[in-house]
Formats: C-alpha cells, sequence, structure tokens
C-alpha cells in the first residue's frame, strides 16, 4: 500500500491524458547520435547546437581543471568558490558581448530567477510575453510585483498594457505608486523557434522608461554578431536599461548561466541575487569547459553558418511535405522567419503528439514530445531540434520518416 494515494491518483491521470513524463537512459556522450538502452538513434532532442559537449578540446580543458582543482566549488563565490577558470569565464564572457563585467549563475533557470528577484519588488510592475521560459515565468511570480502577459510577441498589446500602466492613475487596482517598469521576454522561443521583436521593445522601453530584460538562452552562440546573441545585432543599441541573459548549457555545450552587464549591475546583483549567494558556485571543470567552448565559438563560425543551413534545408524540407505554413506567422503557428535550430510540427493533443514521437523512435530518430504545460492546451507538438554535427542525409531521412508516420 503507498504511503501516497493521492499521488498515485494524479499519476493516473496523467497516464490518462499523455502528459506522463519518463527519463530516458542515456548510454553514450551527447552528439548528433545517441545511445538509449542498446540502441542508436539520430538524436533530433538536444540542445547542444553547436555539438561541442562532446568536444575533444572541450573535454580536455574539463580534465585539465579537473586535475588541478578537483570537481566541486566547495562554496559559494561569495564563501570560497570564486576559483580561477570561473573568474576567466567572467571575463571572457564580459569581452565577448562587450559589456564591462558578467556574472556566472549554477544554471540559466537560476540566473533568471536571481535576476528577476533582485531587481523587481511588489511595488513595480512586469510585463511578460505569454510564451516566456518557466523560468522568467517563476521569477516575476516570485518578485511578488505586478504581472501583465501580453499576447505572444503581439506589440500593440503590449503598447495598451504599458500606457495603461504608466502612472499610478491609470492603475485602479494599485495599492501604492508604480516604484519601476519592466519588460520580460525571451529572444528565442525554446518551444516556437520563432524570436522576440526586440528592435521595436527597446523603442517601447525607452518610451515608457522600462527596463527590459532578454533571456538569450536559445541564441547564446549561435545567432547574431559572433554568435552573441540577437541583442548584439540590435540595429540601434539601447542607452541604458536592458538587462542581457545568456546560457552556457546549450550552444556552449557546458553548463551554467551567466548575465553581462554594466558593472553596476555586476556588483549589485552580487549583493541582491539569492540564487546567486545561496548557492554553490558552478563546478570548476564545467567553468573551465564553457571557457574552451566560447574559443570554439569565436574561432568557428562555420559551425553557426552550418546549423542554419541545415535550419532552412529542413524547414524548406518540412514545408514542401505540408508540415509547416508559408505565413512567416499564423495564429496557431510560430514565426518561420528566424533561422533558428528549433522547429516545431504542432499536432494537437498530447496522445497524438506521444504516438508520433514513439513511431519516429521506432524508425530510429529521437524526437521529443511536447505538451503541456511545457506548451498550451492543444498545441502539443514534436520540437525538433539541430545541431552542427547533423547531415544534410539526417535531415532529409527526418522529413521522409515524418511524412511516412503523418500519412493519412
Amino acid at each position: 500500500m503507498s504511503s501516497w494515494p493521492w499521488l498515485n491518483d494524479i499519476l493516473n491521470q496523467l497516464h490518462q491524458a499523455g502528459l506522463y513524463r519518463r527519463r530516458r537512459k542515456l548510454a553514450s556522450a551527447m552528439g548528433p547520435r545517441v545511445r538509449i538502452g542498446r540502441r542508436v538513434f539520430i538524436n533530433f532532442a538536444s540542445n547542444d547546437y553547436l555539438n561541442l559537449a562532446a568536444d575533444p578540446r572541450v573535454i580536455h580543458a574539463a580534465i585539465r581543471a579537473l586535475r588541478h582543482y578537483g570537481c566541486g566549488a566547495g562554496a559559494s563565490p561569495l564563501i570560497v568558490g570564486w576559483s580561477a577558470p570561473l573568474r576567466a569565464l567572467e571575463r571572457d564572457l564580459a569581452r565577448w558581448q562587450g559589456t564591462e563585467s558578467a556574472l556566472v549563475f549554477s544554471s540559466g533557470f537560476a540566473a533568471n530567477l536571481g535576476v528577476l528577484t533582485a531587481l523587481v519588488g511588489p511595488e513595480d510592475i512586469v510585463f511578460s510575453d505569454e510564451l516566456n521560459h518557466a523560468s522568467l515565468i517563476d521569477g516575476c511570480r516570485l518578485t511578488k510585483a505586478r504581472i501583465h502577459i501580453y499576447r505572444h510577441a503581439d506589440l500593440d498589446h503590449l503598447r495598451s498594457q504599458l500606457s495603461q500602466h504608466t502612472r499610478p492613475a491609470n492603475c485602479p487596482e494599485c495599492t501604492g505608486p508604480i516604484r519601476r517598469r519592466f519588460i520580460v521576454t525571451d529572444s528565442v522561443f525554446s518551444m516556437d523557434g520563432d524570436t522576440a521583436p526586440l528592435e521595436q521593445l527597446v523603442e517601447l522601453a525607452e518610451r515608457f522608461q522600462a527596463t527590459l530584460i532578454v533571456d538569450e538562452a536559445h541564441a547564446t552562440g549561435i545567432l547574431g554578431p559572433e554568435g552573441r546573441g540577437l541583442v548584439a545585432q540590435l540595429a540601434r543599441r539601447p542607452n541604458a536599461g536592458l538587462v542581457k541573459i545568456g546560457t552556457l548549457s546549450k550552444a556552449l555545450g557546458a553548463q551554467g548561466g551567466f548575465v553581462s552587464g554594466e558593472r553596476v549591475l555586476i556588483r549589485y546583483l552580487i549583493n541582491r541575487a539569492r540564487s546567486y549567494i545561496f548557492s554553490t558556485a558552478l563546478s570548476i571543470p564545467a567553468a573551465a569547459a564553457a571557457r574552451a567552448a566560447l574559443r570554439i565559438v569565436r574561432q568557428e563560425p562555420q559551425r553557426r553558418e552550418r546549423l542554419h543551413h541545415l535550419a532552412r534545408l529542413l524547414r524548406q524540407a518540412l514545408r514542401q511535405r505540408g508540415f509547416l505554413p508559408e505565413s512567416p506567422r499564423s495564429s496557431s503557428g510560430p514565426s518561420l522567419d528566424a533561422v533558428t535550430p528549433i522547429v516545431p510540427v504542432i499536432l494537437g493533443e498530447a496522445t497524438r503528439a506521444v504516438q508520433v514521437a514513439q513511431a519516429l523512435k521506432q524508425r530510429g530518430f529521437l524526437v521529443p514530445a511536447i505538451r503541456p504545460p511545457s506548451v498550451p492546451p492543444g498545441s502539443s507538438r514534436l520540437r525538433i531540434s539541430l545541431t552542427a554535427g547533423h547531415t544534410e542525409d539526417d535531415v532529409l531521412a527526418l522529413a521522409d520518416a515524418l511524412a511516412e508516420v503523418l500519412r493519412p
């Protein structure tokens, strides 16, 4: 007899709705091909966009650091955990991003929580894109600020909300003055592969004196000049009031998150970001691995170019087979203009997405079924993730397999 009967009831409900999740038993290094149990699959499930997680140079850097410094950081960076590899990584990140300083967190999730809860308080107001990542959503909730959700990438809706909440007189539900305003967005949305209208968001932030917080997790290393992200390619760089968050655990193939910006911002976060202050520092081998990956990103732009080529090829192949809409944006699908390595195939119900993912797995392709709460109800999908290690044959074979599985 279980001690948790109500948990069993919930799990049974998840099973019936097609929402139950299991962990895969990975038996190999991360790469374009992985071994699950005894079978090898072509891997379209990973965020290792530049195929660096198992790059020998990245591995060697981690091994060198491991031998010299050991494994764990031992404590928070404010206690005794700010190691030489971590300091060097922060310097390199700041130079790469063209900012005065940078700060590394133990994960991208921790970076988002730390930034939001340090900068935003109960007297503030937050405007958040409805498709933001869970870490941004949770960070906003923890601030206890007044939160307004604007429709995905809908500038008119955001402008209307900003206009209504510019002064306390226009905010009848406010119990006190609005101290500060924040706009929060991903730059690349992780489940749709489309991008935020950053140029216009910067304009709105400046017009309404708001701070723009941008999570570049799925743009770091692969988009913008030198892979520095979409903020770096803005035609008109904001003068102030922008906070940029990135990750080390996707295209850079390591682990951790980071914030880059003015020195005063970083000093403030060191003193106020709870997920930084009260967490053991990033492990030393992971910091060394990320630094090595960053050098490769800067020295080998052909990795990004190949990734973009494969992304265009896959979109073209899926359009030809009728699995992607032709229009740049529709009410039921993402923008297809941005060449990102994330390509969703919307299937609708969760059980349908699970069935198709399983059929692809039987054919040797690892493609995850994404279901609520990761996406809204009725929009369950396959989320195809490309890496620079895939071949054109891999991409076309997946498109053919999809056509076979989804053929009426």
